[in-house]
């Protein structure tokens, strides 16, 4: 993980829960994806997405994706202030379908910005509950790396003592 000022790594290791339920009552589809959660990743040595199942039961498939990593930046320090600071702080995990039609993580965020970006060019968009662990270290991240920009009252233009052509 690489560090910034005071010890506050800008790179956080992390995997995707993705999870496949029956759906009743639908004639068009017995069951569908969801992102269920972003966990830490303690293991740093995964370097690329690896896909495990985790757990099956009654209809229930869960599975890990593992190698993803969390990478924060400062000009996103805005982005990353207003997800903290919303009603339900979420992870958002970008994904694509392969050719059986089941979503792919490709990448997590917590920039809403980032997230909508991709949302509204390719991918699929999960939002998830962000893990205790992330939301303390974003938030961290933030404190030491935004700087409000100073909101500016603009000035009108005083178009009074101007003559109107054709009048």
């Amino acid at each position: 993980m690489a560090s910034l000022p005071g010890d506050i790594p800008n790179r956080f290791s992390v995997a995707v829960v993705m999870e496949r339920s029956a759906v009743l009552n639908n004639p068009w589809i017995d069951h569908q994806w969801n992102a269920v959660a972003v966990t830490v990743d303690s293991d740093h040595s995964v370097q690329a997405a690896r896909r495990q199942q985790v757990y099956q039961e009654n209809g229930l498939l869960r599975e890990l994706h593992r190698g993803f990593v969390i990478t924060l930046h400062d000009d996103e320090c805005e982005s990353y202030y207003h997800n903290l600071i919303s009603e339900e702080p979420r992870c958002f995990v970008i994904a694509t379908r392969d050719e059986s039609a089941v979503p792919m993580p490709k990448l997590v965020t917590l920039s809403f910005d980032v997230a909508h970006a991709h949302m509204e060019c390719e991918g699929e968009l999960f939002a998830v509950e962000i893990a205790p662990e992330l939301y303390r270290w974003c938030e961290a991240f933030v404190l030491a790396n935004y700087i409000p920009e100073q909101r500016r009252k603009r000035k009108r233009t005083d178009w009074s003592g101007e003559r109107v052509e054709g009048a």
